[in-house]
């Protein structure tokens, strides 16, 4: 039996970058080829491809092209991967069409939820954006925020677009909640948030922003100036996968407001009124 891997190759700020997950998958075949009993009369291969384009990024172009090399090759039993949403799109309506299973560790967009059709076959093994959103009802609930949500995320329409499908999941969950306003603002330059802290004290006393994380650290240094710090508002940030909290040595954490400056003392309180939200320990 062979397993069709399609992943990045090189670009390790994929959390499923092939360098991430290959020791993995060679260690799980080994394993399964060591018991008899899993699959008895067959040996588990792999054979791999790069999903990602001539940028190093991943692509809703290469992908297809080299699962459909791939399934043309080899005839694998099972594809593993694209993570990347773009990706793993139009590689799952493939797999679907040939009856096959897709395994990913990402598709975490809200569309991937409906099996009815051509993503039918496809199993998410990591967080999903719905999942999110379902725990941002639950906290809604739980402290009687009924009234308005504000989603403030990056976006430059290129990419993956990891917050504009974050905040899908958002989007599409939190308007389950009886009577509650859901708005959006959506920015593509850094430098002047004056524009999104008047949007903030107008709009919203629930927060969720998605962004770069020193992104969100002049973000909040700026609402600690504007005296949104005090306790009248909440703010969430999005990290799926848990990046900002990472340090540069693994087991060692990250503090997200620490970096070293002048400015880590008020960071640091300004980020008392935050939290994280991430579908993984990191």
């Amino acid at each position: 039996l062979t397993l069709a891997v399609v992943l990045p190759q090189h670009n390790l700020t994929y959390p499923w970058a092939w360098p991430r997950v290959g020791p993995a998958v060679r260690l799980a075949a080994a394993a399964v080829n060591s018991r008899r009993d899993l699959l008895p009369g067959f040996t588990l291969g792999w054979v791999f491809g790069n999903s990602e384009d001539r940028h190093g990024v991943c692509s809703d172009m290469a992908a297809p092209i080299v699962a459909v090399d791939l399934w043309l090759a080899h005839h694998p039993a099972a594809f593993l991967g694209p993570g990347c949403i773009s990706s793993a799109a139009p590689v799952a309506r493939f797999t679907s069409h040939w009856q096959l299973p897709l395994v990913t560790a990402g598709a975490e967009a809200h569309g991937f939820d409906d099996k009815s059709e051509e993503f039918g076959l496809t199993t998410r093994a990591g967080p999903s954006h719905r999942k999110l959103g379902e725990l941002a009802v639950q906290l809604h609930r739980r402290f009687n925020w009924t009234r308005q949500a504000l989603l403030v995320y990056w976006d430059e329409g290129m990419d993956d677009r990891p917050c504009y499908f974050a905040a899908e999941g958002l989007y599409m969950q939190l308007p389950t909640l009886s009577n509650i306003t859901v708005t959006d603002v959506v920015f593509r330059h850094v430098g002047n948030f004056s524009f999104i802290i008047r949007e903030i004290k107008a709009k919203g006393r629930i927060v969720y922003v998605c962004c770069a994380p020193d992104t969100l650290r002049e973000l909040m240094l700026q609402a600690e100036r504007e005296g949104l710090t005090g306790g009248d508002f909440a703010f969430f940030y999005i990290d799926t996968f848990g990046a900002s909290l990472q340090g540069q040595r693994f087991p060692e954490p990250r503090r997200p407001w620490h970096r070293g400056d002048e400015h880590d003392a008020r960071a640091r309180r300004a980020f008392q009124v935050s939290g994280v939200g991430t579908g993984t320990h990191p």
